[in-house]
């Protein structure tokens, strides 16, 4: 996906109630943008860290500008914008980029199914084979202990929500179907995926036992600047 025009460029000062973070530009003006990101953001939103923000030309929204890049300590771009995952994956199974979910003739977005009353973020299908339901998740979380090791986990917090989709996901491998579970690492400095079982235990037990059952696991990295994100890479996933 491409930002257009290019992100501007400012400095965090703090990012507060979740969806608020206060900026300041080169110029000294300071304002206060959207920050569409419900996680902890550990290691991604430090004061003084660079920042990349996008402005809206929507008259009607009370904070024009949107956070959507910082730069750590260690000069990684990191994409702190959720929505942006899913767009940047739509786009790489438009363009054939995962060759793990190749070949496949439609794709449906935001699909209901399962007994949890869940909604696969792609539904793929083809004739005369099994539906592929493809479930995303953003990878923001780098090892703080170890940043060079290029150790990436998830989730960065306790997500209730992420064992449903697990289950979801082991249930449609049950029916005889499909199920990927697909790491989008939206880090530079993220080279490897883990689940964070120092975070939440349940969920990197479920994850191992969704491996167990046949769900798919894959991780892409991006490719991040002010101008575009593209997923450009698959690196390892490590159960």
């Amino acid at each position: 996906m491409k930002f257009n025009p290019p992100l501007q460029s400012a400095t965090l000062l703090k990012r507060y109630k979740r969806f608020l973070a206060d900026l300041v530009t080169q110029d000294n003006q300071q304002f206060t943008a959207h920050c569409a990101n419900t996680g902890k953001m550990t290691g991604c939103a430090e004061p003084g860290f660079n920042a990349f923000y996008s402005t809206s030309d929507n008259p009607k929204r009370k904070y024009p500008q949107s956070l959507q890049l910082t730069q750590n300590q260690h000069g990684h771009l990191i994409c702190v914008n959720t929505a942006v995952a899913n767009q940047v994956v739509q786009e790489a199974l438009e363009n054939h980029l995962i060759k793990q979910l190749d070949g496949y003739d439609t794709l449906q977005a935001e699909v209901k199914y399962g007994q949890e009353n869940s909604r696969i973020d792609f539904l793929l299908t083809a004739e005369n084979a099994a539906h592929c339901y493809v479930e995303v998740k953003s990878v923001t979380l780098l090892s703080e202990e170890k940043p060079e090791t290029g150790q990436g986990y998830f989730p960065d917090a306790k997500t209730v929500r992420g064992q449903k989709h697990l289950r979801e996901l082991i249930e449609m491998v049950q029916q005889g179907h499909r199920a990927v579970l697909l790491f989008a690492v939206l880090h530079q400095g993220i080279n490897t995926v883990s689940g964070a079982s120092h975070i939440d235990a349940k969920y990197s037990e479920l994850l191992v036992h969704a491996v167990d059952c046949g769900v798919e696991v894959y991780a892409y990295k991006a490719e991040i600047s002010a101008s575009h994100i593209v997923l450009a890479e698959e690196v390892p996933f490590i159960a």
